[in-house]
């Protein structure tokens, strides 16, 4: 378990942004992949690009999350959850059943996962989540998001317990520039990055790669479960 080669990693949200990136890092690692969209142009083209198993899937459907893992070669060899953006809006503008789709998506999807993989996962295999750092600090509209970046490491550290030997955990990312952030900051994008460059510790922004090499080690570092790990650049660290 301490490469990837020959290893089956599934990639929840494999399409576009970090979970896209990881998949290509796990191909250039020799490991077999399969990995699920909702969007079926950009699955269709990570398919083409990574040779891999595709399958479109919607984190909010309890059902087809069922089938998916009930489909799956057994066993498969580690997990990453990449699929599905927070929202924004403060609570005087919330739309309340978008919201409680993202929290479903988030949270239960979450544990949803978690108890499809203590079967479907090989022993000293590994589930990671991607989240957010939202939690850190208040901010107009960030109350839903804040939710579900606080509740993820709960999730992880009592999954990693109760599913072991599967080992379980997260990454929160603070800003990362991938096209999600370009469609949620429109003609601001380039603003905050140079932002970004002029302040983090780093004194550069965040990509996916950053990310994708964080969570091919935790899938081959066997001594890792149970806890959530930054990727911001130092974010946190700035009043």
């Amino acid at each position: 378990m301490n490469d990837l080669s020959g290893s089956t990693v599934v990639v929840i949200g494999g399409s576009s942004g970090i979970g896209l990136e990881t998949a290509r890092q796990a191909r250039a690692a020799d490991a077999k992949l399969v990995v699920t969209g909702r969007d079926p142009e950009r699955l269709d083209a990570a398919r083409e690009e990574l040779g891999a198993s595709a399958t479109t899937l919607d984190l909010g459907d309890a059902p087809g999350l069922g089938r998916f893992f009930g489909e799956l070669p057994a066993p498969v060899d580690h997990v990453l959850v990449a699929g599905g953006g927070p929202t924004y809006a403060t609570i005087a503008q919330m739309d309340f059943e978008q919201v409680r789709s993202v929290l479903e998506e988030h949270l239960l999807g979450s544990l949803r996962i978690a108890r499809e993989c203590a079967t479907r996962v090989a022993p000293g295999g590994s589930l990671t989540f991607i989240t957010g750092t939202h939690a850190r600090r208040p901010g107009m509209g960030l109350s839903v998001a804040a939710i579900a970046a606080a509740a993820l490491p709960a999730i992880t550290a009592n999954a990693a317990l109760e599913i072991a030997p599967v080992r379980v955990n997260a990454i929160a990312a603070g800003f990362v520039d991938t096209p999600l952030s370009a469609r949620l900051l429109g003609d601001a994008l380039d603003e905050r990055r140079q932002q970004l460059r002029d302040t983090l510790p780093i004194r550069r922004v965040v990509g996916p790669a950053d990310v994708a090499r964080l969570a091919l080690h935790l899938m081959t570092n066997t001594a890792l479960t149970g806890a959530t790990y930054d990727v911001d650049g130092g974010q946190q660290l700035i009043p």
